[in-house]
Formats: structure tokens, C-alpha cells, sequence
């Protein structure tokens, strides 16, 4: 090989490497000057990780502090399969330490093509506590809360629940969830190059959520749910509610309805049994109605208790014949009487006498066909037709609660209003936020206290003679009135001869009323008249409650004659 021909190998060798030379330092400018910040902040990702921190969402208790949603501390383990290095001693670990099947794990770990996955959400604190003693490479955990209801079926339909993420889905948990929720927090840590966790470098504290206490009385609302759990049984029924309301701060004590479900099983049950029927669905109130029409005579001075109507077996009004409940002839009946035997004929005489536009607009004065202003989701208005497009017949048909829909909860306020002196009030569940007393409005006048007196006394004469008999209590006065109304065929759009609805709305004591409770059974067989069915239903909610809340008898002399 010649002396030139080696200089020029020489020559080239050193061009190779001068060019590569080149070519690094020109890789090393883009690298380092031209997307050094870009190349920084992905390595100081790689080493650090913002870790959010739930805050603790707040509990919700009954009027006496017993908790009926709280939170479990759980620990939420999740993986980056990048940087796990043993993924099939992983898989056998994670799965003997949360009880968890090795098939449904291996899958999680083993897939590099992620770099976040969930193992287990809301795991038991303890045992993710021992599998993160083992150190394995690759694994987190972060603190997580686990929304349960240790009274379970006890107001799940009123409490709601709260998802997997612990956002309220339903019922108080979801209209409440900017109180319950708080605001989370966040921890920056520092990993090895196996994302194992080194230090901590900057933390953000969660600021946890407000608590809150219902005006619910939790062994009121249990009693009233087995009670309505059994007359659905007895009855064959499709649905029951029942509502025990303080008649003048319009505290709520109990809403209840049967069926019922365990709110921890939420994800697994029917959304038509965790409704709150009582809030959400209307009803024709048939007889229990009445209250409004004969009120609305009262305060307009056309009729006195004592008024005396001829009150035949039936009566025309435009094109329909309406009568009676049960046979019987022409008799002369006071409004006294009309109210006790609960007359469709003599309640219609008397709307007649008062008009269309005067029932009309004491129809809305005691709040029908509007929300009642209770704090919960979902609340239905009811149906009140407007006065424009009554019909000749309508004035034979809504005085005696039929062509109207209304909710429990607006029974229940109406029957109120007579209780307490004549107040329309508020009807309300949320008593105190972090032990502060929500403020009401006060409620408004709609009849005066003279009328409200009266019709107390003709309702303690539906209990004493009339047709709500069942619902007297040994020891107390009772005031109440029963309602009986078909449904409507939702085929052939005419009532049904075969589905009614039964229901009571009670004031007790009757002498000064402690509580308004209204009990309505959907659709019961064989027994169909609220005298008969729901009465009895109020009778032993009412019971339960009197002793409970240790209200004195007002009438012993009653106890003793019956005991």
C-alpha cells in the first residue's frame, strides 16, 4: 500500500469522525439549548408526581347525631406498568393481599403500552397497607373514602347516595354536594428511577367537607318504614309513603316509602325503588282534599260548621251524576256532618256556593300545583288545572280532590296549616350545616286561627264518628280526614274500577297538634278505602311516635274507658 493511498485513508477516517463530532454536538444544541426546558420539565416528570388528595366528604346525621352516611378511610392502590420489573410476583402479591383473583391483575400490570392504571379502588386500608411494606416498584397508594350508610334501608331514599368517586348521585347526597364535598389537596413527591416514592416536596392541604344534620328522627323514620313495609305486604299493595312532619317549623321527622332498598347497594337496585315517592310522584287525593274546599268556605263566610245543606244521594253537575261513597237516601247534613261523613255531594253543594274562581284561587293559596319549597331534588309541583280551562263538570270534580294531582309532602303542608293555627310553613330535612341553624322564612297566613279551630274540631269528629275510626289512639285526640280516590286507567285514560289509592293525613295530639302524619297506600287489593286501610297505618306510626317523643296524653280518661 502506497504512501499516498494511506493519507488518504487517513484523511477520510478523520472526516468520519469529525462529522460525527459534528453530528453529536449539533444533536447535543437541539437537545440541550434549542428543547432543553421541553427535555427538563418531561425528566422532572419522570422523578416527580402530583398525587391528588380527596378531601373528606362530609357526614350526614339525623336530628339526634346518629350518622346515616359517613366515610370509611379506604386506600386507593393504583400501578405504572412501566416501571414495574416483576410483574408476575407483583400479580401474586397484590392478588393474596386484597383478595383479589391473579387473572384480573396480571392483565393491569403487565401492559407496558400504560403508564397509570387502577388495581384497586377503595381497597381495606390495612391490607394495602402491608402490600406497600413489600416494596414492590411500579405500585402507589393514595387515601380514599368510602362513602357507606350503617343504617343501611333507613331513609335511603331521602339520603341518596354518593358514587365511586364520592360525587352525590341521588336524594341529599347529590342536592347537598357542594357542602358535603370540600376541596381536595394535592402532594408532590419525588420517585427513583423505579418510581418508588423518595420524598415529598410541596403539599396542598384538602379542606374537608361540612357536615350536616336532618331534622330526620332516624327511630321515627325506621318505625314508620317497617310499619309501611307491612301494610304493602297486607295489602297486596304496590307503594306506600308516610310523612311525620312537625306542623309548625315544618321539620320533616320521617319520610318514608315501601318498598325500600339499601342504600350501599345502590349500584344494584331499580331506580323506580329508590325514588322518593313521597317528594316525586302525584296522586288523586280524593277525600283528603275536601279540607281545602271546606276551609275555603269557612274563611269566606258563605257557611258556619253548624250550615245545614239538603243533601240528596246524588247531584248533576253539567254532564256527570255524582255520588256517594256508599248508598244512602236524602238526608239534611251540616258542614259539620258533610266533613265527619265525608259527603261528595254535600262537599260539591258547598263549591258550588263558593265558585269556580274563589275554590280556584284557594286551590293555589294552599299551595297546590306549586313546589312546596322542600330542600330536596326533583320535588314535583303537582297538577291544578288553571282556571281557564275548567270545564262545566270541574267544579263537581276538584272539590272533592279528583282532576287534581298532589304530592304527600303538599298533603302534609296543607294539614299543616290547620294544626298550627293556620301558617302555611316551609316543609323542610336539612336542620344545621357544621352545627349552624339553617334560617327559614316564615311561613304565610292563608286561614285564620278561628277557622283553623273549627276545622280541627270537625276532623276530631271524623275520628270519633265519622269515617276514620281506625285511626283513634287510646289516650289522645286525633284529628284527621280519610281519602279514597281511583286511578286512572292508563290505557283507556277513564278511572279504573280495580286501582285506588288509599290515604290519611292525622293531626295528634288534636287539642294542640304535635304532629301531622300522612300515610298513603298505592293500589292495595281487596281493602280499598282509606278509612280501612291507612288509618290504621297512622294509628301505629302515631303510637310509636307519641311514646317516643314522650308527648303526654291529653285525653287519659280515654286510655282508661278503652284499656
Amino acid at each position: 500500500m502506497t504512501r499516498a493511498s494511506t493519507n488518504r485513508r487517513i484523511v477520510l477516517l478523520a472526516a468520519l469522525f469529525v462529522g460525527l463530532l459534528g453530528v453529536t454536538l449539533a444533536r447535543a444544541f437541539w437537545l440541550q439549548v434549542l428543547n432543553g426546558d421541553a427535555y427538563a420539565a418531561m425528566a422532572v416528570r419522570q422523578h416527580r408526581e402530583t398525587v391528588i388528595v380527596p378531601a373528606r366528604r362530609g357526614t350526614i346525621s339525623d336530628r339526634n347525631g346518629e350518622p346515616l352516611a359517613i366515610g370509611r378511610p379506604t386506600t386507593t392502590v393504583f400501578a405504572n406498568p412501566q416501571q414495574v420489573e416483576r410483574p408476575r410476583a407483583l400479580t401474586l402479591s397484590v392478588a393474596e393481599a386484597l383478595d383479589m383473583h391473579p387473572r384480573d391483575v396480571y392483565p393491569l400490570l403487565s401492559d407496558r403500552s400504560h403508564g397509570f392504571v387502577y388495581v384497586a379502588r377503595k381497597a381495606d386500608a390495612l391490607a394495602a397497607e402491608r402490600l406497600k411494606d413489600q416494596g414492590f416498584a411500579g405500585l402507589g397508594f393514595y387515601p380514599e373514602e368510602l362513602r357507606t350508610y350503617p343504617q343501611g334501608p333507613v331513609a335511603a331514599q331521602v339520603v341518596g347516595y354518593a358514587g365511586m368517586d364520592n360525587k352525590g348521585l341521588e336524594g341529599l347526597e347529590k342536592s347537598l354536594e357542594k357542602v358535603l364535598a370540600g376541596r381536595p389537596g394535592s402532594r408532590t413527591i419525588v420517585k427513583d428511577p423505579s418510581g418508588r416514592a423518595l420524598d415529598i416536596v410541596s403539599t396542598r392541604p384538602e379542606s374537608p367537607g361540612r357536615n350536616v344534620r336532618l331534622t330526620l328522627d332516624g327511630q321515627i323514620q325506621a318505625n314508620a318504614e317497617d310499619i309501611l313495609a307491612d301494610a304493602v305486604a297486607q295489602y297486596g299493595a304496590r307503594a306506600a309513603s308516610a310523612i311525620v312532619m312537625d306542623p309548625y317549623s315544618g321539620a320533616v321527622l320521617a319520610m318514608a316509602v315501601a318498598p325500600g332498598f339499601n342504600a350501599n347497594r345502590f349500584a344494584i337496585t331499580r331506580a323506580d325503588r329508590r325514588r322518593n315517592r313521597a317528594v316525586t310522584d302525584t296522586y288523586e287525593p280524593g277525600s283528603t282534599f275536601k279540607l281545602v274546599t271546606v276551609a275555603a268556605a269557612l274563611e269566606e263566610g258563605i257557611a258556619s260548621p253548624g250550615s245545614s245543606y239538603r243533601v240528596p244521594p246524588s247531584i248533576r253537575v253539567a254532564d256527570r251524576v255524582i255520588g256517594e261513597a256508599h248508598t244512602r237516601g236524602t238526608e239534611y247534613m251540616t258542614v259539620r256532618g258533610i266533613v265527619e261523613h265525608s259527603s261528595n255531594v254535600g262537599t260539591i253543594t258547598i263549591a258550588q256556593q263558593l265558585g269556580e274562581g274563589r275554590l280556584a284561587d284557594w286551590i293555589d293559596r294552599f299551595g297546590f300545583g306549586n313546589r312546596t319549597g322542600l330542600d330536596f331534588p326533583g320535588e314535583s309541583p303537582g297538577f291544578a288545572l288553571p282556571i281557564d280551562k275548567w270545564s262545566g263538570s270541574t267544579i263537581g270534580t276538584v272539590p272533592i280532590g279528583h282532576g287534581i294531582a298532589v304530592t304527600p309532602i303538599q298533603m302534609a303542608r296543607a294539614y299543616a296549616a290547620i294544626a298550627n293555627g293556620g301558617t302555611l310553613v316551609t316543609p323542610h330535612l336539612v336542620e344545621a350545616i357544621d352545627g349552624r341553624h339553617v334560617e327559614r322564612k316564615r311561613g304565610k297566613r292563608v286561614v285564620s286561627r278561628a277557622v283553623s279551630n273549627q276545622m280541627l274540631s270537625m276532623l276530631r269528629g271524623v275520628v270519633i264518628e265519622g269515617t276514620g275510626t281506625e285511626a283513634a289512639i287510646p289516650g289522645y285526640t286525633v284529628a284527621g280526614k280519610t281519602g279514597t280516590a281511583a286511578k286512572i286507567d292508563p290505557v283507556t285514560g277513564k278511572y279504573s274500577h280495580s286501582a285506588y289509592v288509599a290515604s290519611f293525613v292525622g293531626l295528634v295530639p288534636a287539642t294542640k297538634p304535635r304532629l301531622v302524619i300522612m300515610v298513603m297506600v298505592d293500589e292495595p287489593s281487596g281493602a280499598i278505602y282509606g278509612g280501612e286501610v291507612a288509618a290504621p297505618v297512622f294509628r301505629q306510626i302515631a303510637r310509636f311516635n307519641l311514646q317516643h317523643l314522650e308527648v303526654p296524653p291529653d285525653a287519659p280518661h280515654r286510655a282508661a274507658s278503652t284499656g
